[in-house]
């Protein structure tokens, strides 16, 4: 596969270019459909893999955009968000996102999806994302992440 083949990826870069950013979509020969992998494939820490979770709160999908060195407390963030958080089907993600798990962006969705930024995340300087395929992985800072995704900082799991 080559970089810009893929419908998702097009729409993705073409999102992110409606916020004037354009940075480089890397394509790897391997799918990286979770935190580590997409993490040993970049050599970096786990935690700046910006994970892209898709969730229903109250029923409606919403996108968690959760540290590679989190898991999403669901009754927590449930709790914090006034309502019932449950993780998506995979038929649920492809129809909010247009994107199938694993490589989920976070945005250039069919229609915006709520999301949620985890805080944690802004002690990255860097965090890498999937780009809309599980091959992909695109760089943006925690600012950008959050124009982008219009999202909302969160915990998502409580302090320790």
């Amino acid at each position: 596969m080559t970089a810009g083949s893929h419908p998702a990826v097009d729409r993705f870069a073409a999102a992110l270019a409606a916020h004037g950013l354009h940075p480089e979509i890397i394509w790897h020969e391997e799918s990286t459909p979770s935190a580590a992998a997409a993490a040993e494939a970049l050599g970096i820490d786990v935690g700046a893999i910006a994970n892209s979770l898709v969730f229903t709160l109250d029923g409606e999908p919403v996108l968690v955009m959760t540290s590679g060195g989190h898991r999403v407390d669901t009754e927590f963030l449930g709790r914090a968000l006034g309502g019932t958080l449950e993780r998506a089907s995979k038929e649920a993600v492809k129809e909010a996102t247009g994107q199938t798990i694993g490589g989920v962006a976070p945005t250039g969705h069919p229609a915006p999806v709520r999301t949620f930024v985890d805080r944690s995340l802004a002690r990255y300087g860097t965090v890498w994302a999937a780009a809309g395929h599980p091959h992909t992985s695109v760089p943006l800072s925690y600012d950008e992440l959050l124009l982008v995704t219009a999202g909302t900082e969160v915990d998502v799991e409580p302090a320790v």
